[in-house]
């Protein structure tokens, strides 16, 4: 029978998951990896698929933390600058 490639290849096994998971949770060593498995061409397909997706969940969870530490960061800095004018010692 005359099957593609990917579907020859067997299924990433549980514990590989597991230890793809945990390498993930490593700061910055995570991050690096999941770029190195989303770019790689020799990685199984579902892993590329996978690193992909927790690379852009990551990006719009960093963009949204940023967000809103400006928006506080502003809010902050903004009463605290008018906190101390001159009204004040009037």
């Amino acid at each position: 029978m005359n099957m593609p490639e990917e579907f020859k290849k067997s299924p990433i096994t549980l514990g590989d998951w597991i230890i793809s998971v945990l390498v993930t949770k490593i700061p910055l060593i995570g991050f690096i990896m999941l770029i190195v498995w989303a770019l790689d061409k020799n990685i199984d397909p579902n892993k590329s698929n996978w690193a992909k997706a927790e690379l852009i969940v990551s990006l719009i969870g960093i963009a949204f933390v940023v967000i809103i530490i400006s928006i506080i960061g502003f809010s902050f800095f903004t009463n605290f600058s008018e906190g101390f004018g001159p009204s004040q010692f009037d």
